[in-house]
């Protein structure tokens, strides 16, 4: 049986077919992990949306720019956000006419499957780790997404949640 040839691409292939240069701040979809736990998740965001051309949106909190320093393993410098309050933060994002997806387990949300990709300025927000969006700002969103899992597990982590979450939106998936 012939199996088929798998060329794997070089990095001088990666660095021909993709951006040349960081992506800057395109204001069209923002991961807004609000109420942040672990910083390492932080970093691990943080790559994700320079995958996806998405920008970062957190609170600042004493500890979290060293964690996204610690976990941004990019070359150059990642679109950052920084946010005060993170239920006035929302307020403002949907003022501006942003759409607001939250990830998180209810009765009333979408499977990630059925998610339409972003069409207009979008706002992902990722709740506490342990306790989710927070019952202030759930009426700030617009739409409730969850990931199907089959596991034991309650959740995933806040870095793995947002990066299938982001993907989805973008349209890359």
């Amino acid at each position: 049986m012939s199996r088929p040839q798998v060329r794997v691409r070089t990095r001088e292939d990666l660095r021909r077919e993709r951006r040349s240069r960081s992506h800057g701040c395109w204001d069209h979809l923002v991961a807004a992990p609000l109420w942040p736990l672990h910083g390492a998740n932080l970093g691990t965001l943080l790559r994700t949306c320079d995958a996806a051309g998405a920008c970062l949106a957190v609170p600042r909190l004493p500890w979290v720019p060293e964690a996204l320093a610690r976990g941004n393993t990019l070359r150059r410098p990642a679109c950052v956000h920084w946010t005060g309050s993170p239920v006035r933060w929302l307020e403002r994002q949907r003022e501006r006419g942003s759409a607001v997806v939250g990830v998180e387990l209810a009765e009333e949300s979408v499977r990630l499957g059925d998610l339409p990709v972003a069409r207009g300025r979008t706002v992902m927000v990722l709740g506490h780790e342990q306790t989710g969006v927070p019952p202030e700002a759930l009426d700030l969103l617009d739409v409730v997404v969850e990931i199907p899992m089959v596991g034991t597990g309650a959740s995933l982590n806040v870095a793995v949640a947002g990066s299938l979450v982001l993907y989805r939106l973008a349209g890359l998936v």
